[in-house]
């Protein structure tokens, strides 16, 4: 099978949610004998040079990086705004060079599955159409309004009113572009479910980001306990607001009855004003980590306080893989079939966060039971090449 992975940006380095969703994908397909082209935007935010992609990634596919600068600039969201329907987030993924590249890419090759990773690459729908008659494959990442939408409803003032405007331009975009591909594939059912209420009537199959136990391998010979942290885009709104809010309402009653204990916040792009605002005692901010395993596998309790977003935290998934101890809220772990007090603890105000906490400082046999589980869990249901397998199984039955 020849399947083409369309994404808005390098899946290289596997450090956040939607690139080791699709680069697990491109590992899965490789192993299972598929011939994997990876046509990537090479953004100025995420920019990788070429000679960047190690040889065991080579291997797995042919990257073709293009240039796009998709940079953020508040000049042209505010032009956006007054002066267009479209919302700004999709607006700087169209782009004349991608265009012209894909088109000669799909000239050249004839792909069986062409995947589109995420929505804001669907808009090349149309010109894959005129170019290729491979099956055209919608994998949505998570609901991209629903992102927005629960932001705004933390958010106060005008930038409250700018997130609903921008919420309910991409429920519009999210909405037309439904159908016009030829399959939809979820990372998880609840989003597959909202899709269909929006209007999706294309068949389609629910497939999860995958662990490669090969890479994600548990190791507790240097864990600190206790100990707490949290792994994730430290540019990411939602950790941010996440972060924050357990320092200021859950990690003075926790440090004042624990003083020894630290909270370490680990994570790329932190901006200056949050690396200050986490200038609290017993916060230890660790940046940017070089190994994400070796880091993960030496704290304790993993925190994931988050109250909007969307999709699947697929950090959650890589610390359940390692035997973590999880408190989340329900939103964090949201489309992962988990199951409270068995293999994680879920929590959804100050006072359920502080109690998870305490009782599995206090009780280390608790704290080792629900990692033991996390862990089971992942293996029952997370394999990466079971996955992949059962993902090129549904596409066979598509294949024009």
């Amino acid at each position: 099978m020849n399947i083409l992975q369309v994404t808005n940006k390098v899946p290289f380095p596997a450090r956040d949610g939607g690139a080791i969703a699709c680069m697990n994908l491109t590992k899965g397909f490789a192993q299972l004998g598929c011939k994997v082209t990876v046509l990537a935007m090479n953004t100025l935010k995420h920019h990788v040079h070429p000679d960047e992609l190690p040889d065991e990634i080579n291997q797995l596919a042919t990257f073709k990086l293009v240039d796009v600068p998709a940079k953020i600039n508040a000049f042209a969201a505010l032009i956006n705004l007054f002066f267009s329907r479209k919302p700004y987030n999709a607006v700087r993924f169209i782009d004349e060079n991608f265009n012209d590249v894909l088109a000669e890419l799909l000239s050249e090759n004839k792909f069986d599955i062409i995947q589109l990773e995420g929505l804001y690459v669907c808009p090349y729908i149309p010109l894959i159409r005129k170019c290729s008659n491979a099956t055209v494959v919608y994998r949505a990442h998570n609901i991209e309004f629903e992102i927005w939408e629960r932001a705004a409803k933390l958010s106060r003032g005008v930038k409250k009113l700018y997130l609903q405007n921008l919420s309910k331009r991409i429920k519009r975009f999210e909405a037309r572009l439904l159908n016009s591909y030829d399959i939809l594939v979820p990372i998880t059912a609840r989003d597959g479910e909202m899709l269909d209420s929006l209007g999706n009537v294309k068949d389609k199959h629910v497939s999860q980001t995958g662990i490669d136990s090969s890479v994600v391998v548990q190791d507790s010979s240097g864990l600190e306990f206790p100990s707490l942290f949290h792994l994730g885009s430290l540019e990411w709104a939602p950790n941010q607001e996440g972060i924050l809010w357990f320092i200021e309402n859950c990690w003075k009653q926790i440090h004042s009855r624990y003083p020894d204990l630290s909270f370490h916040v680990a994570g790329r792009n932190a901006p200056p004003w949050l690396i200050d605002k986490l200038n609290v005692d017993g916060v230890i901010f660790e940046g940017e980590i070089a190994d994400a395993y070796l880091f993960m596998n030496s704290k304790a309790i993993m925190i994931v306080p988050l109250f909007s977003g969307s999709g699947m935290r697929i950090k959650i998934i890589e610390g359940m893989a390692l035997g973590k101890s999880i408190v989340s809220t329900s939103i964090g772990a949201e489309g992962i079939d988990v199951t409270d007090g068995e293999n994680i603890l879920l929590a959804n105000d100050a006072t359920g966060f502080v109690e998870a906490v305490t009782g599995l400082i206090e009780d280390r046999d608790s704290f080792e039971r629900i990692g033991r589980n996390a862990t089971l869990f992942i293996q029952q249901n997370f394999n990466n090449l079971a996955i992949s397998k059962e993902l090129i199984g549904f596409y066979k039955q598509y294949i024009k």
